[in-house]
């Protein structure tokens, strides 16, 4: 592979690019199931990821001597970073909490949200200017775009706060499609 590396000056920078990408997206997403308390999954995935750094970095430690294989790590570890970042977010793993400020019934919210599969819960308060509802429901991060659609048309005005949950217990959640249903 050496002799490789003497024929092609540019596959070493390459390899070093793409190494990176994918230790980088590895430990994004490491991270991300660490965070959310994946106990089994978080450890496979750190393996990895510091199986490919090591490969890696002993490339550019051992004949990496120019400027273009340092770019090549440090855009690596940049693409790395927005690459896991995008898988995370495509995934959509975890569950979210919605709390929707609005001065609209809160009931009409609750009940469409009840209607598409969404548990919610109904709390009265006093706002800076008037009385409002709060309405909360935890969702799965797939489902996060069909529940700010249902507030948006709902009470395009409605204060929202979106909060990552660590865990949950119980409750009221929309089903999940099957293959055979999203076709």
């Amino acid at each position: 592979m050496l002799e490789l590396l003497d024929i092609y000056p540019w596959a070493l920078p390459l390899a070093i690019f793409i190494g990176r990408i994918c230790d980088v997206s590895l430990g994004t997403l490491r991270i991300i199931f660490v965070s959310k308390g994946e106990k089994r999954i978080a450890p496979v995935i750190g393996f990895l990821e510091v199986f490919i750094w090591v490969v890696v970095i002993s490339q550019v430690l051992s004949r990496a001597n120019d400027l273009i294989s340092f770019l090549a790590y440090a855009g690596g570890y940049a693409a790395g970073t927005y690459i896991g970042l995008r898988i995370e977010q495509r995934i959509g793993f975890g569950f979210v909490k919605f709390r929707i400020f609005t001065a609209q019934r809160g009931a009409e919210l609750v009940a469409q949200l009840n209607d598409n599969g969404f548990g919610s819960t109904l709390l009265h308060g006093q706002g800076a200017v008037s009385e409002v509802d709060i309405v909360e429901t935890v969702v799965s991060r797939k489902h996060t775009r069909d529940v700010e659609r249902i507030i948006s048309e709902f009470d395009a005005k409605a204060f929202c706060l979106l909060e990552d949950i660590r865990a949950k217990q119980l409750g009221i959640f929309a089903r999940r499609q099957s293959l055979l249903q999203r076709k």
